[in-house]
């Protein structure tokens, strides 16, 4: 049912920093995005593509932010979440409810415009997964 891995979220106190690091130390700054604020998510964003897969930084935009709560358990940051392509978001959502995954909320647009779901880190083996769907005109 997953598709390619279409990211690897990394939730960061200092997403200036980061990306910075990202710009200047691991990849040329063509691969690095502005940061792009998400309101809806309660992040800001920035996107490292590194050819095979993107990586996507993730800094709390306000004090509710998902990632506020994450740093306050992982204060230097780190892993949050995978993020998987799927064709079909509506079929991926029964698919996983039928098979006792359980989706976190209702699916919400994402940073790249698309429909996304986030699954239970408890019924994936302990990992935060996404599920993006691959173009917006299914379902």
């Amino acid at each position: 049912m997953i598709g390619r891995l279409n990211h690897i979220a990394i939730a960061t106190p200092d997403l200036q920093a980061a990306a910075q690091r990202y710009r200047d130390c691991l990849a040329s700054p063509a691969q690095v995005s502005a940061p792009l604020a998400l309101p809806e998510h309660g992040v800001t964003t920035v996107f490292v593509d590194t050819g095979n897969t993107k990586l996507e930084l993730l800094e709390p935009l306000g004090e509710q932010s998902p990632i506020a709560k994450f740093l306050e358990k992982n204060p230097e940051g780190g892993l949050h979440h995978l993020c998987f392509e799927v064709p079909d978001l509506a079929v991926a959502i029964t698919t996983v409810k039928a098979s006792g995954i359980r989706v976190l909320g209702e699916p919400r647009i994402g940073a790249h415009g698309l429909p996304v779901v986030f699954l239970h880190p408890k019924d994936c083996g302990g990992v935060l997964m996404e599920l993006e769907q691959t173009s917006a005109t299914a379902g």
